[in-house]
């Protein structure tokens, strides 16, 4: 089962990048845009993180972090552009677990996630970020995919759903997880996505899509990246 985030910010574009990437993690992720708003989540659906932005249109994070700490002790993570170091030390006084300054990278992100479970008693293994084999190289951190030392152009969702299969690399991905981690939960029967987007990348990744080396289809079940 997938750990589930709450991902609680304003900021659109960086609540899309958030999700996205966590998605791909194969985190289960929901969203909120306001103090409200996340309240209303964590009575109906508590998640296993949180990742909290602090200047919300309701209300200040601190604020959310308190009533958290009333009922739950499942970890957060504040993201945020304040770096005053009274303001750190106000958020970790109030309960956060850590506290990352904007703008950060996804991997010491995830590098805190993987802290803040790991002090809950919830292993999470460091994700995979790089992986090579014959002449495609896949370097998820620099956002590159290389074939033959020539760099391939993919579009966002050929992206998404080649670094879904990186993550989980030399074991089955099921139709199901793919649709709900690449296209979200409602998608998970269609598909006619996954084989149409999987033809795409076995296009441009495989020297012989016919025969593809790397992509390899597990009949009726999914989809493996070779390990090897």
């Amino acid at each position: 089962m997938s750990l589930r985030i709450l991902v609680v910010e304003d900021d659109r574009e960086i609540r899309a990048w958030l999700q996205s990437t966590l998605s791909v993690e194969g985190f289960e992720v929901r969203t909120a845009v306001s103090v409200s708003e996340a309240s209303a989540l964590l009575r109906h659906a508590p998640p296993d993180v949180i990742v909290l932005d602090l200047g919300l249109p309701d209300g200040d994070g601190v604020d959310l972090v308190h009533e958290v700490r009333k009922h739950h002790t499942l970890p957060i993570v504040v993201v945020s552009a304040r770096h005053q170091e009274a303001q750190k030390i106000q958020l970790l006084d109030a309960g956060a677990d850590d506290y990352l300054t904007k703008p950060f990278s996804v991997g010491e992100l995830l590098a805190r996630i993987r802290v803040a479970l790991r002090h809950r008693g919830t292993a999470l293994a460091a994700a995979v970020t790089l992986h090579a084999l014959d002449d495609l190289r896949i370097d998820l951190a620099l956002h590159s995919v290389q074939r033959g030392g020539e760099t391939l152009h993919l579009t966002p969702t050929e992206y998404k759903l080649l670094a879904r299969l990186v993550r989980s690399v030399g074991r089955v991905v099921t139709h199901r997880q793919l649709l709900a981690d690449v296209w979200g939960p409602e998608y998970t029967e269609h598909t006619h996505y996954l084989r149409l987007y999987m033809g795409q990348l076995r296009a441009k990744v495989e020297v012989d899509p016919a025969e593809p080396r790397h992509l390899l289809t597990e009949t009726g079940v999914g989809y493996r990246l070779a390990a090897v």
